[in-house]
């Protein structure tokens, strides 16, 4: 297979790259600001070079280290960047409200897009992917130049609206084969002199592929927790003693959290295969099953703590600790698992406890659900930064069984010969992505053209948005109406 030329930002472990690699991309240059996540990103694409650092000091040198590989008038045809999600997450509970933009630019990361803008305009790539949680489309911060609000999606898509056309997604993708349910945005923006782009708009399609695993395609439904768990065949897990927490054969991943007596007995008390939580147990560790309300924490027979979340305050007193309904709690089995984070080591985080065995996941089973391949490349990272450093990297992975998929139809339109086609800009997903990036563009009120300007959506059967002209900046899903094909 003939290989394109690729650029990675915000690289993580290389994981999600892996699926454009396999799709038929080859990535030249890596920058990751963790040394240790780079250095299992460069394992596992042993050709790049690895930049190191924060890249808003560093870009320079991923242009630089990209032209003394590939040539000084050689563009890449991809720019792949996934900037960190934290300040955009809605698990975050100091994040403020959607619209402020203060709150929104407390965390510096919201506005790393800024780097991408640059990288690109010296590197000029055919084509350019972000990927981040769906609040990115909406959640407001300061424009690095005016100081008004604006989403870190529309600041990009005007910064680069002169020589790129950009097309959103909003999707689980668990409806792409994923085993989980992972709701995420994508941006990929197309540079106009891409042959590719004319067909696209011709056809009214958009550079995403087409969901795999949803009733309207042959049937076929996302992979449930259960069909999952009984494909990766792992040995079973306990987290009561260190003998039974581990196994060997698997380079240490197969393993979880011990935990104390206590913890144990809360989890053991939730029916398997429930998912329910241990916000619901209505059992005391001394006198058994108790009737009792939901919002009790004590025993009403011998006083007390019910194993439940709780905490024993400075009176001596029992009280339910501050969490989410979702936490603590078994996954379901008949549904894809839930979204796999960087707190998948934390009981108290959000359906991170294993639907039928008394503990969490351990970290293959959710680089597996995360679609990692089983002869990923770790080295000897588990030995030198531990347990949570590798759990970070798996939660903040893209997951490569959806990246190879889109990385297909990229390929495709590039080669203007698709092996996978792509889907309608008329799909929810698509409009979707379009209607939040037209309603935070709305209530900022920009109609500066050298900054950003309103949207506008034309929600029909064949046309997903209208492209909007004011002064010299466009915005816009640049669809047109026409006949789509049934490729």
């Amino acid at each position: 297979m003939s290989r394109f030329r690729a650029v990675s930002l915000f690289s993580n472990c290389g994981a999600g790259d892996l699926g454009y690699h396999h799709a038929g991309f080859s990535f030249d240059v890596m920058a990751e600001l963790d040394p240790r996540r780079l250095e299992v990103c460069l394992r596992n694409h042993p050709g790049a070079v690895g930049i190191s650092g924060d890249l808003r000091k560093t870009w320079p040198l991923v242009v630089k280290a990209y032209e003394k590989k590939a040539g000084r008038n050689r563009r890449p045809a991809l720019l792949c960047a996934c900037p960190p999600c934290q300040g955009m997450s809605s698990a975050r509970s100091n994040r403020g409200k959607h619209d402020d933009a203060d709150a929104g630019s407390r965390d510096e990361r919201n506005l790393l897009v800024t780097v991408i803008a640059k990288v690109a305009s010296r590197l000029k790539p055919s084509l350019i992917v972000v990927e981040n949680v769906s609040a990115f489309l909406s959640r407001k911060v300061h424009h690095p130049e005016d100081g008004r609000p604006v989403s870190a999606a529309n600041y990009l898509i005007a910064a680069l609206s002169k020589d790129y056309v950009a097309y959103p997604l909003v999707a689980d993708l668990c409806e792409f084969g994923v085993p989980q349910s992972r709701t995420r945005a994508f941006l990929t923006f197309v540079r106009r002199d891409v042959k590719g782009l004319r067909t696209l708009r011709r056809l009214a399609r958009a550079p995403f592929p087409r969901p795999t695993h949803v009733a309207e395609c042959a049937g076929n439904r996302p992979i449930t927790l259960k069909a999952a768990l009984a494909e990766f065949d792992l040995p079973q897990l306990d987290a009561a003693t260190e003998e039974d927490a581990a196994v060997d054969g698997f380079g240490g991943f197969h393993r979880v959290p011990v935990w104390d007596e206590r913890t144990y007995a809360m989890v053991a008390a939730i029916p398997p295969n429930s998912g329910r939580s241990a916000w619901q147990n209505k059992s005391c560790p001394n006198c058994g099953r108790v009737s009792v309300s939901a919002t009790r924490a004590s025993c009403p027979k011998c006083g007390d703590g019910l194993l439940r979340p709780i905490i024993k305050s400075g009176n001596g007193k029992f009280r339910l600790i501050r969490g989410f309904a979702t936490s603590y709690r078994r996954m379901r089995v008949d549904r894809p698992a839930a979204t796999i984070t960087t707190a998948s080591g934390h009981i108290g985080s959000d359906y991170t406890i294993h639907p039928t065995e008394n503990r969490l996941l351990s970290m293959l089973e959710c680089a597996l659900l995360q679609t990692f391949p089983r002869n990923f490349s770790w080295g000897d990272v588990l030995q030198k930064y531990g347990h949570t450093n590798v759990r970070d990297m798996i939660g903040e992975a893209v997951p490569p069984a959806f990246t190879r998929m889109h990385g297909e139809v990229l390929r495709g339109i590039l080669r203007g010969k698709w092996k996978r086609a792509p889907i309608a800009c008329s799909d929810d997903r698509c409009e979707n992505a379009w209607v939040r990036l037209v309603e935070a563009a709305k209530k900022d009120g920009r109609t500066n053209p050298t900054t950003l300007v309103p949207l506008e959506v034309l929600a029909s059967s064949l046309t997903c948005a209208k492209e909007e002209i004011v002064g010299r900046t466009r915005i816009g899903t640049h669809c047109v109406s026409g006949h789509i094909s049934s490729r």
